[in-house]
């Protein structure tokens, strides 16, 4: 029955692999990751099953560390879109949650099944599975939901996780197998039970650091939303005032013109067409999305920005909080990138138009040269501080709420932003240059 050891050592060292992969942000997309992952693995899966059939379980297994653990690891970091303490604590939490699962199959065969390993098989057939579903349920989302919150305070919770797998593979391999070892059964168990509550406390921080950053999304949102009533309010006090000083400049034209002085007329109105103009831009029919293209290119204006717009977005009814919210905080970021950039490289370009079924927003920007990101991953804030580094997980937070998508990459020295939502044309399009 060695066969039912053997097998189910390559189905663990299959699921670990795939448990890997659920936790993991690739730097690729999905289909190249996988495709790498397959035959990266496959090979290394290869070499072990040759190694266990030449040298037997006890070789392997105390050369496990170095045949697969670091092999692997240094495969996946090169696929990594996560660097330093959060690769290493995915890459242990997989590695740990596997090896946790084949040492207790391992002592349950022992002492429940007899030593024949049926009960070691099926009982690893079932547990991967289930684990796995278990994390795809409860722990995936909010785990990569907040590896893009949270730049810092990885590192105490990967050493621990680091340590922690050492500690497993050297109780359970090392002289020998634990099973091999009775005198060594019940410090194995405590250790095995001590990684359950050492997993919870790592698991609690986070999930504390998860609703601490849903708290500052939501504030975040609250800040947004006032900042675009606060906006429409300006704006429509201009309009207000513009329509009061109306009957001032219609008085004078009316004397102008009663005394026929034409010239003079004319060159009055070239004044007020220069005053009238900055007091209500409009750059589309929804007010509020029209506050924010205002907002933004006053602010732009200043920085000393050239700004090209090309906005169509409709005169229908939109769903402007959300649109409001991809906007303020992709201009925003635009507005921090130019801080760190020559005056004269400052060019940005948003154009917002509907393309089939969708609506389409772009807003293209001079970046840094050194900076680069790959389509499908999310460029890292360099900002200090909790208060930063929501901007494009708000983005695409927002975008996933309209049944869409967002993607960031660089491009020829530009970072772009594309968004594209699920909605259809609501009535007679505005287009603003």
């Amino acid at each position: 029955m060695i066969w039912l050891r053997d097998l189910s050592i390559f189905w663990g060292m299959f699921h670990v692999i795939f448990l890997f992969i659920m936790l993991f942000r690739s730097r690729f997309t999905k289909k190249r990751t996988v495709l790498a992952a397959g035959i990266g693995m496959g090979i290394l899966m290869g070499v072990n099953g040759m190694g266990l059939l030449l040298y037997g379980i006890d070789a392997i297994s105390q050369a496990f560390l170095f045949t697969c653990s670091i092999p692997s690891f240094i495969f996946f970091y090169v696929m990594s879109a996560d660097k330093r303490f959060r690769f290493l604590l995915t890459f242990c939490l997989a590695d740990t949650t596997c090896l946790w699962l084949m040492a207790v199959t391992n002592l349950l065969d022992y002492y429940l099944g007899g030593g024949e390993y049926v009960l070691m098989f099926f009982s690893r057939l079932i547990a991967f599975p289930l684990v796995e579903y278990l994390v795809w349920r409860y722990l995936r989302k909010p785990y990569l939901e907040l590896q893009d919150a949270v730049e810092k305070g990885w590192g105490i919770f990967a050493g621990m996780t680091m340590l922690y797998y050492l500690l497993l593979v050297v109780t359970v391999q090392f002289p020998t197998n634990i099973v091999e070892r009775p005198e060594d059964i019940f410090l194995c168990v405590l250790v095995l039970l001590l990684m359950v509550f050492n997993y919870a406390t790592i698991f609690s921080s986070l999930y504390r650091q998860l609703l601490l950053y849903r708290k500052q999304q939501s504030e975040r949102l609250l800040l947004e939303q006032k900042s675009s009533l606060e906006n429409q309010l300006e704006s429509q006090k201009r309009i207000r005032k513009m329509k009061h000083d109306m009957k001032g400049y219609t008085a004078t034209l009316s004397g102008l013109l009663a005394e026929g002085k034409v010239k003079e007329a004319q060159e009055y109105l070239k004044g007020v067409e220069s005053e009238m103009e900055p007091l209500a831009p409009s750059f589309c029919a929804d007010p509020y999305l029209n506050a924010v293209f205002v907002h933004y290119s006053q602010k732009l204006q200043e920085l000393g920005a050239v700004c090209k717009m090309d906005i169509q977005a409709g005169e229908g009814e939109l769903p402007y909080m959300e649109l409001c919210q991809i906007l303020s905080n992709g201009l925003e970021n635009v507005c921090d990138a130019f801080k760190k950039l020559e005056v004269e490289k400052r060019e940005v370009s948003v154009q917002m138009k509907y393309s089939g079924g969708c609506l389409g927003i772009k807003i293209r920007n001079r970046c840094r040269e050194e900076l680069h990101v790959e389509r499908g991953t999310i460029a890292p804030t360099d900002k200090e501080g909790w208060d930063h580094g929501f901007g494009l997980a708000t983005i695409q937070e927002a975008a996933e709420r309209l049944d869409g998508e967002m993607f960031c990459y660089t491009e020829k020295g530009n970072f772009v932003l594309d968004v594209m939502i699920s909605c259809h044309p609501f009535g007679k399009s505005t287009a603003r240059g």
